[in-house]
């Protein structure tokens, strides 16, 4: 059994999952320092984000479409509901637990599934997951910092930051644990898989420490990002003499 690179998906999903929540309260304080109005600064901070909500949304309607669940119209738009912002909403026929637990998941699954695409196809960053995959981190360093010269490269980074940022289940998606939890399990029961015999040991390991890669590279996309919006946070905040209070 690859614990390893189990353990190593595991760590850098969480680490994903805390990004996601720092960048969602800091670019909707970024969007009220610029605005000053609570109500525009909504649809500013929901902007950088709709590429992702947009396949975020398309998901959950997919995967109930397949599971024999009625989909009502997608809505890609933000809404205040109290003290919290949805960027975006599809009417679901209620269905059993296991049901809502899969629809619930969809994102998250095929967000894994677009940053592979992104990363191969739109970066080429296949030879920098080689490398951290063999655990080569010089050689994945130079690796990224090659792929950043490239022409096109922030675009596809863009797109990467707002599908990892929208990718994880919201609290509509069972409070958002719940479904980590069965989206851990599905990748422990692909780890179990490793006992059945060589035959499947060594293309299933691969394709966990991929998956791990993908995760890796996804905070390694986002880090840039984060450190754009913490720096305008605060050059707005000295410019206007105010401060966002977090809560």
């Amino acid at each position: 059994m690859d614990l390893q690179a189990l353990v190593w998906f595991a760590t850098v999903l969480v680490a994903l999952l805390a990004v996601e929540r720092w960048t969602h309260r800091h670019l909707q304080g970024v969007a009220l320092l610029i605005t000053g109005d609570t109500e525009v600064s909504v649809f500013l901070y929901a902007l950088p984000l709709l590429p992702g909500v947009a396949l975020h949304e398309i998901s959950h309607a997919l995967a109930a479409t397949i599971l024999g669940a009625r989909v009502g119209r997608i809505s890609i738009f933000p809404v205040r509901q109290g003290d919290r912002i949805q960027l975006g909403f599809v009417p679901v026929e209620q269905t059993g637990p296991l049901k809502t637990a899969l629809i619930g998941l969809a994102p998250l699954l095929i967000g894994c599934l677009v940053l592979l695409l992104i990363g191969h196809l739109g970066l080429g960053l296949g030879p920098v997951g080689t490398a951290l995959a063999a655990g080569d981190w010089k050689a994945a360093g130079q690796g990224l910092a090659q792929v950043l010269r490239t022409r096109d490269a922030w675009l596809w980074a863009y797109l990467a930051f707002a599908v990892s940022n929208t990718m994880l289940p919201s609290r509509s998606d069972m409070r958002a644990w719940p479904v980590l939890l069965l989206f851990f399990a599905l990748v422990a029961g692909i780890v179990l898989l490793l006992e059945m015999g060589p035959a499947l040991a060594q293309p299933l390991s691969a394709a966990l420490r991929w998956l791990a890669v993908i995760c890796t590279l996804t905070l390694l996309v986002d880090l840039p990002f984060v450190l754009l919006i913490a720096l305008l946070e605060y050059l707005l905040s000295r410019l206007r003499g105010v401060r966002v209070e977090y809560r």
